[in-house]
């Protein structure tokens, strides 16, 4: 479980294929003190530590992981935001994500507004119940709200720091996402559904 405060971006430093997924060392601050089997969100996906060294941590990716998400775009050199799994003695600064997510939307603008940049991301339209807005959604295992929202596209606000201190910063128009709807909403519509059947 995490909360969608990204702690630092991390750099893919190599990616090998394992038998239709993919193998990726990543360097970052905290990987001396990392541990095998530890949960890390990498870009809002929850991986596996499968070793590590003083500079960078290994996870592995399945087929499936990399076809539900943008992980498989991911090249050498890569910045990649990084979460470590929360702990009892860790506030929830952000919102309740898993780290397992939904569906890879689509960043269609980026606008300044103000001191504010304005994200607008396009998302496959079956999943437009879950989005509303001032809720909450992870872009790439950030915490963030919801500005505006119209049928299967969204707007999220990105304050200065939080555009200079994650991925959001090498991103452009075009490039993909993944997105994590709010758990909470999504237990809703599906208790919802439930009792209209």
């Amino acid at each position: 479980m995490f909360t969608g405060i990204v702690s630092e971006v991390g750099k893919v430093s190599s990616i090998k294929k394992i038998n239709g997924g993919s193998e990726l060392w990543i360097n970052c601050s905290f990987a001396n003190d990392a541990h095998i089997d530890e949960s890390i969100s990498v870009n809002g996906v929850c991986l596996t530590v499968v070793d590590f060294n003083k500079e960078s941590f290994k996870v592995q990716c399945v087929e499936e992981t990399l076809r539900k998400t943008s992980l498989g775009e991911l090249k050498s050199d890569s910045p990649v935001n990084l979460e470590r799994s929360l702990t009892l003695e860790k506030g929830i600064e952000g919102h309740i994500v898993q780290g397992h997510v939904d569906t890879v939307g689509k960043i269609i603008k980026i606008d300044q507004n103000g001191a504010d940049l304005l994200v607008t991301v396009e998302f496959p339209e079956e999943f437009k119940d879950y989005v509303v807005g001032r809720g909450s959604v992870a872009v790439d295992g950030i915490s963030l709200t919801v500005a505006q929202n119209e049928s299967n596209v969204f707007k999220v606000a990105i304050i200065p720091y939080t555009w200079d201190n994650t991925n959001l910063i090498s991103k452009k128009e075009g490039d993909l996402v993944n997105l994590e709807f709010d758990i909470f909403g999504k237990y809703i519509i599906q208790y919802l559904k439930n009792i209209e059947r």
